[in-house]
């Protein structure tokens, strides 16, 4: 069979696998009704493995095509055109991952849940600023989009695989006092993530910051911590 080279050829072969039960799963899993964080947002109902071997199926699909994707209403539609973009990024030379950090990073608004973010962020972002200037992290991260906020804290889960730290720790200062629980949740994940690789600088900083941490970030920073150490925190104690 040969591999669909335009976005129209690709959501024809989505369309036909769409399972409207699961969509309207997939619809309340990512809050989409009124009022919450994925409000408007549209399912086809297929599942993420599916997504995945179909990135590696339409992997020669044209950046120009795979933006198309990316400003799809529908979730997976634009899922599959970031895994896309991330297999892309990783063969590309240093003009071609420009364009793409480039694209990623104009199109925010289309990136606009929390998976989408996860699974790109640090592969995209992340890696294309690893060995250069961060202040595009630190405008994320006081930007007053959310998922924006979101991309530039777990972006930093790259350099965390390289037992960098820094730029985690101070961006995780920076969204201490942030509003939104996906961001306390995201944050915490990426503590914990140090934690994994180096405890006591993890809680050199939770032993600065915790008792006056949003509690969900608290609690995921902690989640590994033996039970006892764990209420320690939690119970403000340390």
């Amino acid at each position: 069979m040969t591999s669909p080279n335009t976005a129209r050829e690709v959501q024809k072969r989505l369309k036909k696998l769409g399972d409207p039960e699961h969509a309207a799963v997939g619809q309340r899993f990512f809050k989409t009704g009124p009022g919450e964080y994925g409000e408007g947002d549209k399912f086809l109902g297929i599942r993420m493995p599916v997504l995945r071997e179909l990135a590696g199926e339409f992997r020669n699909l044209p950046v120009s095509e795979g933006e198309i994707l990316l400003h799809s209403p529908f979730h997976e539609e634009r899922i599959l055109a970031i895994l896309i973009l991330i297999r892309n990024f990783k063969k590309k030379d240093g003009k071609a991952c420009k364009y793409i950090y480039e694209l990623y990073l104009k199109s925010t608004e289309y990136i606009n849940n929390w998976d989408l973010v996860d699974v790109s962020a640090a592969h995209i972002v992340g890696a294309y600023l690893i060995h250069k200037n961060k202040r595009p992290l630190y405008r994320l991260a006081r930007s007053k989009n959310l998922w924006e906020r979101r991309i530039a804290i777990v972006a930093t889960f790259e350099y965390i695989k390289h037992h960098e730290f820094s730029e985690t720790l101070k961006i995780a200062q920076i969204l201490l006092t942030d509003p939104h629980d996906l961001i306390h949740k995201a944050t915490g994940w990426m503590l914990r993530e140090i934690g994994k690789r180096d405890v006591a600088t993890e809680e050199a900083f939770l032993t600065e910051h915790y008792k006056k941490m949003p509690r969900a970030m608290l609690r995921y920073a902690i989640e590994k911590f033996p039970e006892g150490k764990r209420q320690g925190y939690l119970n403000g104690k340390i």
